[in-house]
């Protein structure tokens, strides 16, 4: 993917064509969609059809060829307004990264150039033996013809029952070993595919509610690459996590604007108020410079086309940690600083309930903490337990 770095003026040019989006569509839609529990359609429709689900693909495709600070930036500002469109943003930019990346022209030409009349698509991974290892699959493709069969629970799918096109992990139907995995591109119109209920405490638009595809066929121009190919795209994927860190980012920023706005209307001439607004605009202006890091160092790595190196991905999987703790470090600020009126149902309350997703969506903090701690005292740190297994035998030996 040859995307190129942006000068500073373009991102200003971001700024500015994403708030008018913003203001007149997802801000807006923002407190209804949580009262009631809908799916943000309409805002993600908008944004595939100015381009924005497109943002890393090339222009004949009908993408904006746009590199990794412009697409934290772009979280960013959508999860200011409203986090659950900025998570259903992140995976539906993520599974167009895997098809660009790993599918061929044909699937380029179905399935991603109709983002931009705003189809939209999805990543259907996590099942519920896992435990929180979203990488690991325990379900299994059965050859069929020309083509392959599914049946399959995902745990939580982001999108269900909205997304146009699920981008699903499995392992092989020969596979003796958990990383021989195949990824899918599933047709959502088809029969058979039913997405259970989504009510949470939280980001209540992103509708992250088990999937299960019942004898669903799958062409074999609908795999992406060759069987096993699954294992490289789990071990190389970035766009998610990185995208998922800049919706905590965005999110921590919206809180603290909702803080800061009722401060000045009332307690602001308290010391210990503006102590506390204080300590987390240090800890937002800290994280979104680490952020901006990150993305230099991913657009150096896409251009060198080669593997996602170890270093990088526990860097990932940090920023992720940090930016969701953060989030709820400024929430609890926040809190604190508006008193009983944050209390009350409205915009801070909704992004404080918000915010408690980050620890828990995938991967976990807890289970984030656990690799990047074995990365740090040089325990293998390989997402395969068979292939952790083989290692210790070897050291043995």
């Amino acid at each position: 993917m040859a995307l190129h770095v942006q000068k500073k003026e373009t991102y200003g040019a971001i700024r500015e064509q994403l708030s008018e989006i913003i203001d007149r569509v997802i801000r807006p839609n923002a407190d209804r969609l949580d009262r009631e529990g809908a799916f943000p359609l309409e805002n993600l429709k908008v944004l595939g059809q100015e381009g924005w689900s497109s943002i890393f693909l090339p222009k004949e495709l009908g993408g904006l060829e746009l590199d990794y600070e412009a697409f934290g930036l772009v979280v960013q500002e959508i999860a200011q307004a409203c986090p659950s469109t900025a998570l259903v943003y992140t995976m539906n930019v993520g599974a167009a990264a895997i098809i660009y990346h790993y599918g061929n022209e044909d699937q380029w030409h179905r399935w991603l150039k109709p983002l931009r009349k705003g189809k939209f698509g999805t990543i259907a991974n996590s099942e519920r033996a896992s435990g929180g290892q979203y990488w690991l699959s325990h379900s299994r493709a059965e050859c069929k013809g020309d083509g392959y069969l599914l049946n399959v629970e995902k745990s939580f799918v982001t999108s269900s029952g909205y997304a146009d096109f699920y981008v699903l992990l499995t392992r092989s139907p020969h596979a003796e070993v958990s990383y021989d995995l195949c990824y899918f591109i599933v047709d959502a119109k088809q029969d058979g595919i039913e997405a259970g209920v989504w009510d949470a405490l939280g980001v209540r638009g992103n509708h992250s509610s088990p999937v299960r595809f019942d004898q669903i066929f799958v062409h074999n121009r609908d795999r992406i690459g060759e069987e096993g190919t699954g294992k490289t795209i789990v071990e190389n994927s970035h766009v998610y996590l990185f995208g998922l860190g800049a919706a905590w980012v965005g999110t921590a920023i919206g809180i603290f604007h909702e803080a800061a706005a009722h401060a000045k209307k009332s307690s602001a001439k308290y010391q210990t108020i503006r102590n506390q607004l204080a300590s987390a605009k240090i800890l937002i202006n800290s994280l979104s410079a680490w952020q901006k890091d990150i993305a230099a160092r991913l657009n150096e790595w896409i251009q060198l086309g080669a593997p996602l190196p170890n270093e990088l991905r526990t860097l990932l999987y940090q920023f992720k940690v940090h930016a969701s703790e953060t989030a709820n470090q400024v929430a609890q600020i926040s809190m604190d600083v508006a008193g009983g009126f944050g209390y009350k149902k409205g915009t801070l309350e909704r992004l404080y309930r918000d915010s408690r997703a980050g620890i828990v969506m995938g991967p976990s903090n807890n289970l984030a903490k656990e690799l990047i701690g074995k990365q740090i005292v040089g325990v293998e740190t390989s997402l395969w337990p068979e292939y952790n297994n083989q290692q210790q035998g070897e050291r043995r030996k």
